[in-house]
């Protein structure tokens, strides 16, 4: 694979960029693996990324039904942070958080990290507690959070308004190297890693039954033949319980969409990423000048990838109080998404019923900022049966009680 350089867009411009070489190859699937991963999305891809590069297992085929990026990966609003409350939530999401900062470097492939900081909104007096338990136990546990005041917010977003009729600005936990990335460039860059070591990217192809022998899983059915392997990674986000009862076991979540939405482009003018959980929306610029826009979660179990008339009314109506100027704006298109919602809002990333099998799923409204987080230790798990970034995650935790409750920190998108 030759690198990307400054040298190099100079010398394919002078020869009319014809040398460029595909990102990925697509070749058609062997007949045996070492490690299967079912789902071509950011965490499958970094689960492959980091089984290579950390541990030398490169036979490795990762399977997608659609294309690749094409799932919550290319359907999201790009925001990563990780100033959540509890200490497994903090220690996963800050390795994720960690691991953007160099991810361009790492890939060669430029993903457009922007650490623009992230602001979220205290707008009654039980979420002002809340923020402020938060950012202490962030302290603790190594993430540089802070609790700022009303005037702070409006020189960080001086188009905010403070004193909205229902939920008045009190102050905001902010977070200044949270931020955003270029969600297709994020997958683009490790399909492009993962190839160049080897792996098969197999795109169009379903899933359609893993085989087991003894407890073990031996192999997956797919729409392109059988394929045999030693390990399973299924990491497919919302469609993970369909693929689990495939494989002979159940899991404690539920699926449900999630919309978005972008505004035309306008001139910049709004930094760093904004979110109110109480009124539940949530607002950044992309590098395009679109406003992106998203809210929480559909109100009921569905697996739809396509957005509502009431949405756009609930999301937009919440952010016109806060950001008047939105009322002004035309609205360019609108997507969903299909998250996979545990009980207590957190991640399963686990070991299963089945020997071999393991299951990278529930990360609800916060995928895409665990990425590399997430792929680093579901590849430590595999690979080794163990990750100190995982103990806290099995899905046996619902059996046992030791749930690790998020529903604040997660109760909004993103």
């Amino acid at each position: 694979m030759k690198r990307y350089s400054a040298f190099a867009v100079a010398r394919e411009a002078l020869r009319y960029h014809t040398g460029w070489e595909r990102a990925w190859r697509s070749p058609e699937p062997k007949r045996h693996y070492d490690v299967v991963i079912v789902g071509a999305g950011g965490h499958g891809l970094a689960t492959a990324y980091y089984l290579g590069k950390n541990f030398g297992i490169t036979n490795v085929a990762i399977i997608e039904k659609g294309w690749l990026g094409g799932g919550n990966t290319g359907r999201n609003t790009t925001i990563i942070r990780s100033n959540y409350l509890q200490d497994p939530s903090a220690a996963i999401y800050e390795k994720a958080r960690s691991l953007y900062e160099t991810m361009s470097q790492d890939l060669n492939y430029n993903v457009m990290f922007s650490p623009r900081g992230v602001i979220m909104l205290a707008q009654t007096e039980h979420e002002i507690r809340g923020y402020k338990r938060t950012a202490h136990a962030n302290l603790q546990q190594g993430v540089p959070t802070e609790w700022i005041t009303p005037e702070r917010v409006k020189e960080l977003v001086p188009i905010i308004n403070l004193h909205g009729p229902r939920y008045p600005v009190l102050g905001g936990l902010w977070q200044e190297r949270g931020g955003t990335a270029r969600h297709d460039a994020v997958a683009w860059g490790y399909a492009r890693a993962c190839s160049d070591m080897g792996m098969d990217i197999i795109q169009q192809c379903e899933v359609t039954g893993v085989r087991t022998e003894n407890g073990r899983t031996v192999g997956v059915d797919t729409t392109k033949g059988a394929i045999d392997c030693d390990k399973i990674g299924m990491i497919v986000a919302g469609n993970a319980s369909v693929l689990a009862e495939r494989a002979g076991f159940r899991l404690p979540m539920e699926s449900v969409a999630l919309q978005a939405m972008v505004s035309e482009p306008i001139k910049p003018c709004m930094d760093v990423v904004v979110m109110a959980n109480t009124v539940h929306g949530y607002m950044s610029q992309s590098d395009k000048g679109e406003m992106v826009i998203g809210g929480g979660t559909d109100g009921f179990n569905n697996y739809t990838q396509r957005g509502s008339f009431h949405h756009i009314e609930e999301t937009v109506r919440a952010l016109i109080e806060t950001f008047p100027m939105v009322s002004r704006l035309k609205m360019l298109r609108q997507w969903g998404g299909i998250v996979d919602v545990t009980g207590d809002r957190s991640p399963i990333i686990s070991k299963t019923p089945v020997q071999n099998c393991f299951v990278n799923c529930g990360w609800g409204t916060g995928g895409f900022k665990s990425i590399p987080g997430s792929g680093w230790a579901m590849a430590e798990l595999m690979a080794t049966g163990h990750s100190p970034l995982t103990e806290e995650f099995s899905m046996m935790r619902f059996k046992e009680g030791k749930f690790i409750d998020e529903s604040v920190a997660a109760g909004v998108a993103h």
